[in-house]
């Protein structure tokens, strides 16, 4: 029996434009069955579209449509949406269409609902009753959808959910395991699940077939690389990663290309940067970015991704220098902007400063100069900025890092400003490995930019470590707060500073307001600052 897995980049609601794009899949395997991704028809994750009913009965419609379409072609498994008919229960049933000989012939729907992290599917969906079984070429496909087989009692210390839908497949008679999916990117991801994708077929001792989507939607990024495993657990078939492509499976003689790829963190991170960046603009329908050019690491990084996804005909640079400004920097962003060969525009703000400062100089006799001047020079910048994405329509992009979002260092109206934190999941750190990484592909980023004190230049002598730790250790304890869920006691413990630990946190836990108002981020981490974040504001913890 071959496969056709249809490794898609859909977007979410373009009903039409995600059917053509399944239907070309199809029409180019060649194959017994082909498999989407979950949900592939509506987009995934479609979020609160699924509350719209008028979007459900337009995606049936499309389905159908669809049917019709490839009568005569392979039939495929269609992830989308299903109404529940029943009288309780959630509206929905997060489901696989089996499309064949021109019409929608049965359904396969998921059993576990996940609700951590960036899933909320509890929300709108009801779960499977049983299990399901296709029978297709002489061989019973057990057909279970994302989260089905992330809960498997061998694997898991402690799972998460009480029933298991691959044993319950493999109980009915199931031959081989198909798994519809929507698994968003994390660095390293993709070895772990293969190593639980490979011990799950193992001990099951049956072929697994996973089908991931690729592409970015929103703060989330697919990367693909869809698998096939044999019963021993061995890798046969492997999609390319971070880009669309139809993998096709032999499951007879268990045979299949298995794509090159490369798990290095910098080098995951970055093209998870590039798609996720590239797809935003895209598909929110933007010409093209700016962004300001300061001389600084973060900058040049977030310029050079944009680069890399858009073309450098689509990007903008904007200069735009103050009094504390050094003559190093701005030759930074200069050189910057040569090797990338992006256009440029020089605003130098010195006048608009000294508005500021006549204005407000009644308002503020009396007081002395502080972190007030500082953020007046950022929200100076940040408008215009916004005003120069108003007049060209280009998206602007943010370029504060991870690091610098969790702890407030970085100003609300200011550098924040914008439609896509390209690196706000980036701890600091990271962003020079990223930066040295790319540089030794492509010598684009300034030596002096990656050498020199870290700084925002607002004010004579600025550096970053003037307020924060070293950002190895602010790193450190960022990454064992958020990503890992450590007390502060367990950082001392392990030998950490308590009083940098303890400034850490309350820097973190009083900085929540501004990140509620942050723009949407690209998750590359295990927990990102966005939808699957959820801390409270007013909070005393």
């Amino acid at each position: 029996m071959k496969l056709s897995l249809l490794q898609l980049n859909p977007t979410v609601g373009d009903l039409k434009g995600n059917s053509k794009l399944i239907a070309r899949g199809v029409l180019a395997s060649r194959s017994d069955l082909a498999v989407t991704s979950e949900l592939a028809l509506t987009g995934y994750p479609p979020r609160d579209l699924l509350l719209d009913q008028d979007f459900i009965r337009r995606s049936w419609e499309a389905l159908r449509v669809l049917a019709e379409e490839l009568r005569d072609a392979t039939p495929v498994l269609v992830g989308l949406a299903e109404p529940n008919q029943a009288e309780e229960g959630r509206p929905l049933f997060n489901s696989a269409a089996l499309l064949r000989g021109g019409s929608v012939e049965t359904t396969f729907r998921k059993t576990l609902l996940p609700t951590y992290d960036v899933f909320d599917e509890d929300r709108y969906f009801e779960p499977a009753s049983s299990p399901q079984i296709l029978d297709v070429a002489g061989t019973r496909l057990g057909i279970s959808i994302c989260e089905d087989i992330w809960n498997d009692r061998d694997f898991w210390k402690r799972r998460r959910y009480h029933s298991d839908p691959i044993q319950e497949l493999i109980k009915g008679g199931a031959e081989a395991i198909v798994n519809l999916s929507a698994s968003p990117f994390s660095a390293g991801k993709q070895q772990f699940r293969e190593t639980m994708l490979a011990s799950m077929a193992r001990k099951y001792r049956v072929p697994l077939i996973y089908v991931n989507q690729t592409g970015g939607n929103d703060d989330l990024v697919f990367d693909g690389r869809s698998s096939a495993f044999a019963p021993d657990g061995r890798l046969f078939a492997r999609a390319r990663g971070f880009e669309e492509d139809v993998l096709e499976v032999d499951l007879d003689s268990r045979s299949g290309v298995v794509a090159q790829d490369d798990f290095f963190s910098e080098s995951e991170i970055w093209r998870a940067l590039v798609l996720g960046t590239r797809d935003y603009v895209r598909k929110c329908g933007f010409k093209g970015v700016l962004l300001g050019l300061s001389g600084g690491i973060d900058s040049s990084i977030t310029a050079a991704i944009a680069v890399e996804a858009l073309g450098p005909e689509n990007v903008l640079g904007v200069m735009m220098s103050s009094p504390y400004s050094s003559r190093g920097s701005i030759e930074d962003a200069e050189a910057l902007a040569k090797n990338l060969q992006i256009r440029t525009i020089a605003i130098p703000i010195a006048g608009i400063m000294n508005a500021f400062d006549s204005g407000l100089k009644e308002a503020f006799s009396g007081w002395k100069k502080d972190v007030t001047e500082e953020n007046i020079q950022a929200r100076i910048r940040g408008n215009l900025l916004m005003a120069l994405s108003n007049k060209y329509g280009l998206v602007l992009l943010t370029t504060g890092n991870k690091s610098e979002l969790a702890v407030g260092y970085c100003t609300i109206y200011g550098d924040m400003s914008g439609g896509l934190a390209v690196i706000s999941d980036v701890p600091k750190t990271m962003v020079y490995k990223i930066a040295r990484w790319l540089n030794e592909r492509r010598p684009v980023i300034p030596e002096d930019v990656l050498t020199k004190a870290p700084s925002a230049e607002l004010r004579p002598g600025q550096t970053d470590q003037d307020s924060l730790p070293p950002y190895e250790v602010l790193d450190e304890i960022l990454c064992r707060y958020i990503e890992k869920h450590q007390s502060p006691e367990k950082m001392v413990e392990d030998g950490l500073d308590e009083r940098v630990v303890r400034q850490v946190l309350r820097l973190v836990n009083a900085a929540e307001f501004k990140r509620k108002q942050a723009a949407p981020g690209i998750k590359v981490t295990d927990r990102a600052f966005g939808s699957g974040w959820r801390m409270p504001i007013a909070c005393k913890y």
